[in-house]
């Protein structure tokens, strides 16, 4: 009995020696390639670590020196200085579930290629890491992350796992190709739910700050975001900047704050940008709210040929539409102001008072394509309840045909400028008058324009202006059927006759000053040429008492009465 007793203190020392053996050779170069040597021939993934440390004083930490670990064939997913991975008693059931995993120094590259990893932790612990997570919807690079997410518990197609609490900073930080620094998160996550309670970030010299969550399908909710002195400069348009929020199945606002921002695109900038948003959802390509606001205000508004100085815009949203409670802007010299409200149900922008006051403005060259272009599908209709012009100047520069008016006043009342997406005059009245204009290069006096539309027809029921020497008046009515089948009444009294030459009618057989009667009609069409329309009947008288009649058929212009001169009257006896 004593010879076994013996033999088995002696069997247990040498095991105890081996033990020991092998711990130490593991803590030596030539351990830590053997261990790496067999973890990469007999698993599917490859590690490679320059020394394994274990002290006494930290009984339950191991690590790892110098560590690189991946699948096989594929770019390193771990590249750190040190791995320091904590053990516990879970270790007996389940062996590769440790306590923690604390990664220094190095770069965590996490893809749906790279999951499911071979290990969980009760926490992983990240302290100046570099992480990369490229080919997934968050295409994210951060720099200097310290931070933790526990528990991780990776899985296939999902390397964060379905369940944790996350906690990190960094350095700097791309996500989605929009860069920030002194980046904060902390959440959760929960299935396909994020929620994060906290973030905060430096970004575009300036600041944000927000709490948001993303829901199961994939929505984002905003609880609170802030964004101050924001200054971004893109490549982007206007529209493709925000394309992907119309990507998302859902976005609600309930609070976003924009305080002194300048932002600025290739055919778009804002300086100085105020912003408060409230309670609105977008989702495919429209929007939803109970009681949303939207208020804002900027030194300078750039979008195209529109340039806007000082615009300020307050407007509440509902279920049947927006209400339009203030804008006022200064626009090309001058003043606009108006409030309204468009409506969900047929999509209909209705103007209560609109004043334009001190416009210096030039039309843009292809102001009548655009006239002609049907309107975006959230706009079919326009009314203007009452409208007002003061001290206007408006400007054309067509070289076919060139014109200006100054001093341009007007009212009007119901007048309805669109109707099934497309510009016009539908319905309403107007009153229009100016100081003086010039309409392809014939100057004018005191030129007044009044006019009623309905279903049916425009109806000009007083145009009038004073030539250098007489006066012209006349009336018109413009159909409103595609046709558009136009009649015009003209009359001048001792008007120069070079005036019809000007304005299209071809060059009087006669010359000088006198009194003129017109009618023509014709047909106004986009894509048709307005000439072979028309029809009409001249008759001109001049100072000499020489008189002229011609028609017009088809565009082509025949004299039926050629000049003639009265005799002269004969001397008293």
């Amino acid at each position: 009995m004593k010879f076994i007793g013996k033999l088995l203190i002696w069997i247990l020392i040498a095991v105890l020696i081996v033990i020991l053996a092998l711990y130490i050779l593991v803590q030596t170069r030539w351990g830590a390639a053997q261990v790496s040597s067999w973890v990469t021939v007999n698993t599917d993934y490859e590690l490679n670590f320059d020394l394994m440390d274990h002290r006494f004083s930290s009984p339950s930490h191991i690590i790892l020196e110098n560590v690189t670990f991946g699948r096989d064939g594929k770019p390193a997913t771990l590249v750190a200085k040190t791995v320091d991975i904590g053990l516990s008693s879970r270790q007996v059931t389940d062996p590769l579930h440790m306590d923690t995993i604390t990664l220094r120094d190095g770069t965590l590259n996490l893809s749906p290629q790279t999951a499911p990893l071979p290990f969980q932790a009760d926490r992983l612990q990240l302290n100046n890491m570099a992480f990369n997570s490229p080919n997934t919807e968050w295409d994210l690079s951060a720099q200097k992350v310290t931070g933790g997410l526990s528990p991780w518990q990776p899985e296939a197609g999902n390397v964060l796992g379905k369940k944790a609490h996350i906690q990190m900073s960094a350095g700097s930080l791309t996500l989605n190709g929009v860069p920030a620094s002194n980046v904060l998160i902390q959440g959760d996550l929960n299935g396909k739910e994020v929620i994060l309670s906290t973030i905060g970030a430096d970004m575009a010299r300036g600041s944000l700050t927000g709490t948001a969550r993303r829901n199961a399908d994939g929505g984002w909710v905003i609880d609170t975001l802030r964004l101050n002195d924001i200054r971004l400069q893109s490549d982007k348009s206007l529209l493709d900047l925000f394309a992907p929020i119309t990507t998302l199945p859902s976005l609600q606002v309930g609070r976003l704050d924009v305080t002194d921002a300048r932002l600025q695109g290739p055919d778009w900038a804002v300086t100085d940008l105020d912003l408060s948003l409230r309670n609105l959802t977008l989702s495919k390509g429209d929007w939803q709210t109970q009681e949303g606001r939207l208020s804002m205000n900027a030194s300078e508004f750039i979008y195209g040929s529109l340039h806007l100085f000082d615009p300020i815009l307050n407007a509440e949203f509902g279920p049947q539409g927006i209400a339009l409670r203030q804008f006022t802007s200064r626009w090309e010299g001058g003043m606009v102001r108006t409030s309204g409200n468009w409506l969900r149900n047929g999509k209909a922008l209705v103007l209560d008072d609109v004043a334009v006051a001190g416009l210096e403005y030039t039309l843009p060259q292809n102001w009548k394509t655009l006239w002609m272009d049907p309107l975006p599908e959230w706009l079919n209709a326009v009314t203007l309840k009452k409208f007002g012009l003061s001290r206007n100047l408006v400007i054309d520069i067509d070289p076919t045909f060139p014109w200006q008016i100054t001093s341009l006043d007007g009212y009007g009342a119901n007048l309805r400028l669109a109707k099934d997406r497309q510009w016009g005059i539908w319905g309403g009245n107007a009153t229009l008058n100016g100081a003086a204009a010039t309409f392809n290069r014939v100057d004018v006096r005191r030129p007044s324009l009044a006019l009623a539309a309905d279903a049916s027809a425009v109806n000009i029921t007083e145009l009038s202006a004073f030539t250098e020497k007489g006066i012209l008046e006349a009336t018109a009515a413009v159909s409103q059927l595609p046709p558009r089948q136009t009649t015009v009444s003209l009359s001048g009294r001792g008007v120069p006759f070079k005036i019809l030459q000007q304005w299209g009618w071809p060059e009087l057989p006669i010359a000088g000053d006198g009194n003129v009667q017109l009618t023509a009609s014709g047909s106004i069409q986009a894509k048709a040429p307005l000439k072979p329309t028309v029809n009409g009947k001249l008759s001109a008288v001049n100072m000499d008492k020489q008189k002229v009649e011609q028609t017009m058929t088809a565009g082509q212009v025949s004299t039926t009465s050629q000049p003639t001169v009265p005799p002269s009257p004969q001397p008293s006896p």
